[in-house]
């Protein structure tokens, strides 16, 4: 019997005990019982978020928070600033050409991240631009932004907001939502969450909302302002996925219990063990700035990094993910999110060890896993 194992960048493996709570009966959407339990997740969203900011629920994947943040934001004829460094920034600059705003694409390099001052000189010769668009983590590349930077700078423009795609990065590692001054950031139930897919988080901030109330462009379903109204109502402008957001107050629950530094704790570890053990491989990471949410690995010369997939998921029930777009048999990735532990990074590690072997790359067998285990030795002791 071959067991399976889901270590792709999503969707991600789901805790069975947030599985039997959304197996439970219904509850409807517009009873107090609901209401009462989407004001808690709302409070603990918060504490996710470490924003003050309402942070809105829509019945979506994360790509819908993007859209809904372009759909809310801009009007038709605006300038945003795009950084395109992967397919998820890409995605960014499609959403403002179907609503017609003009992107600004600041191109970086799959692999690397993108230069704040870069951005900064892009923002001082398109004054006029109304907001950066920016992934905190690119998931196609490995690649983490540095948010931080952009905040403080985007901070000083009174007529420009900072929009970030934290999709696969919120929960993963620290962000300050606040701190920062992020004015948007998205995030989806399928990535740190640990849930299905199957919904978008979006925080507001003051400026966000100001220029909501402004914006020209159509919208209907993803309506920031209808949302608002509903929250001092205490449900939602539409249905909510009632079984996911019951599922999501078991994981807050669990966040809260488990504090947000022994959560970016636990992902780091993951991300640091994995990687170590690429490198004894003689393996080399294709982000140069990389996230706690993955590991992107080069393919060795006269390797098709989708072979490697297709091996694990095929003859060893071991689900990763490969290259994108022009980064295609190029990389294959690991994740480091979801229901998963030290000891399901040993098996993708001894997985991938088996399948460059097969493949008839000289590797030695168990010195990847030899180095995760060293790395979790020391720090369980440490």
């Amino acid at each position: 019997m071959k067991k399976q194992y889901l270590m792709a960048p999503g969707p991600v493996a789901v805790a069975p005990h947030v599985l039997a709570k959304m197996a439970e009966p219904l509850i409807h959407h517009r009873s107090p019982q609901f209401s009462a339990l989407l004001t808690q997740v709302r409070e603990d969203l918060k504490y996710l978020y470490q924003t003050k900011n309402e942070v809105l629920i829509l019945a979506s994947s994360g790509t819908g928070g993007m859209e809904a943040t372009v759909a809310n934001l801009l009007s038709p004829g605006d300038k945003a600033i795009v950084i395109r460094g992967g397919k998820f920034g890409e995605r960014w600059a499609e959403l403002c050409e179907a609503y017609g705003v003009k992107p600004i694409n600041i191109d970086v390099p799959w692999g690397e991240a993108v230069e704040p001052k870069g951005v900064e000189e892009a923002l001082k010769d398109h004054p006029d631009a109304k907001a950066v668009l920016v992934q905190a983590h690119e998931t196609s590349t490995g690649v983490k932004h540095p948010i931080e930077e952009l905040g403080r700078i985007v901070r000083e423009k009174d007529e420009t907001v900072l929009a970030v795609d934290a999709i696969s990065a919120l929960g993963v590692y620290d962000i300050k939502t606040d701190d920062w001054n992020l004015d948007i950031v998205v995030t989806g139930s399928q990535k740190s969450l640990s849930l299905p897919p199957g919904l978008a988080l979006v925080s507001v901030s003051e400026k966000a909302w100001q220029m909501a109330q402004r914006t020209k462009s159509s919208r209907y379903y993803f309506n920031f302002l209808k949302e608002k109204k509903a929250i001092e109502r205490q449900t939602t402008a539409f249905t909510p996925a009632v079984s996911l957001i019951t599922g999501l107050s078991v994981v807050l629950k669990d966040i809260r219990e488990t504090g947000l530094d022994a959560l970016f704790k636990h992902h780091k570890n993951l991300s640091e063990a994995t990687k170590a053990g690429i490198r004894a491989l003689g393996l080399e990471l294709f982000a140069k700035a990389p996230s706690e949410a993955i590991t992107v690995i080069k393919a060795p010369d006269g390797i098709n990094g989708q072979d490697v997939v297709k091996i694990l998921r095929e003859d060893y029930g071991i689900t990763i993910a490969g290259g994108q777009a022009q980064a295609k048999g190029k990389i294959f990735r690991i994740s480091h999110m979801g229901h998963l532990c030290q000891w399901d990074m040993i098996i993708a590690l001894a997985a991938v060890e088996r399948a460059l072997k097969e493949l008839g790359h000289p590797i030695e067998l168990g010195k990847g896993v030899a180095a995760a285990q060293e790395y979790f030795a020391n720090v369980h002791t440490a």
